[in-house]
């Protein structure tokens, strides 16, 4: 029963047969053949078929439903009675938004040493994807944003502040200067993230209270795209303080604190508040406790940033003479 579960949640994120089957590592009509038994078992229709697939039924809905809490608490069971010597084993899913990527490992190293026993799969994802994951048992755990829009549903650990620059190349850098206000950098061409991410809601939101309503001339999904943009092309970007710090900059672009308003939200470790607590995820926000994750992160960032010439403290901002 719980493979066959697995199946329907695998359906359920794909909405294709095919690639369902693909994502369970099984041929095509054995995940079919396997969900159809399972609507003779519950004597429900689950599934509205056509040529392919075309949606859930309503008693479908309610088998999903129960499918992801089963599966959810069957991993919950596995991780917590454990191997001998009550070492955690199984799998941590753990979402993490795109501007905080650089700094997974210094949360994920730790956690791996401390826990052998657990596979991590860390996948990029918007705010929204992790809460939707979250409520789906799909994730065990997420890094993303604390006190912007509203979380439902979770645990909260503070990680870092996340403060926003402008990445530009030199050769459009004005001179003498240590910041550059959102107005200001409105008015450049810019390569911002998708509406779609938070990091781009957030920046969109500071342009309004600095009295514009930017149109970037290219939007992605991807902060790597963002910096060859910046690299190689015409467009300067909207930046958080933590990728600059934990990605050397390429030698010909440079960073400004992004003041009037000063922006800063909280990014840090989420995961359901339910009960069992799945105890992968405790053991993450543990380990990120004892690393004192929540003070060394931001003395990272700090340090790197003051290698690429950047000083900055929650007041001021100045600049070496690496320019």
């Amino acid at each position: 029963m719980l493979r066959k579960f697995q199946y329907l949640m695998a359906l359920a994120r794909e909405r294709h047969f095919g690639r369902a089957a693909t994502f369970c590592n099984v041929a095509q009509p054995t995940l079919s053949n396997a969900i159809r038994q399972l609507e003779e078992e519950l004597r429900v229709p689950i599934v509205e078929r056509g040529h392919r697939f075309l949606k859930f039924t309503p008693e479908g809905e309610k088998v999903l439903e129960y499918a992801r809490r089963i599966c959810g608490d069957f991993e919950s069971l596995v991780q917590d009675l454990g191997a001998p010597g009550q070492e955690l084993s199984g799998q941590l899913r753990l979402g993490v938004i795109p501007t905080a990527l650089p700094m997974v490992a210094h949360l994920v190293s730790p956690f791996t040493a401390r826990h052998p026993g657990i596979r991590v799969s860390i996948l990029s994802l918007s705010s929204r994807q992790i809460q939707r994951g979250l409520d789906n048992f799909e994730l065990d755990a997420g890094i993303t944003y604390l006190d912007n829009e509203p979380l439902t549903g979770v645990r909260m650990q503070p990680l870092y502040s996340e403060r926003y620059f402008l990445l530009t190349h030199k050769q459009k850098a004005p001179q003498g200067r240590v910041d550059i206000t959102w107005g200001e950098a409105a008015q450049m061409p810019l390569c911002l993230l998708t509406p779609d991410m938070q990091n781009r809601r957030i920046a969109d939101a500071a342009f309004l209270m600095a009295g514009h309503k930017v149109a970037p001339a290219v939007e992605t999904n991807s902060m790597i795209n963002i910096f060859t943009a910046v690299q190689h092309g015409p467009w300067s970007s909207i930046v958080p303080g933590q990728l600059l710090g934990l990605m050397r900059l390429p030698e010909e672009l440079i960073a400004f604190p992004l003041v009037t308003p000063d922006v800063t939200y909280v990014v840090g470790i989420v995961y359901a508040d339910r009960s069992p607590v799945v105890p992968a995820a405790k053991a993450l926000a543990a380990i990120a406790s004892a690393e004192k994750l929540a003070s060394r992160i931001p003395l990272l960032v700090k340090e790197a940033l003051a290698r690429n010439g950047i000083v900055w403290t929650a007041t001021q901002a100045t600049r070496s003479g690496r320019v």
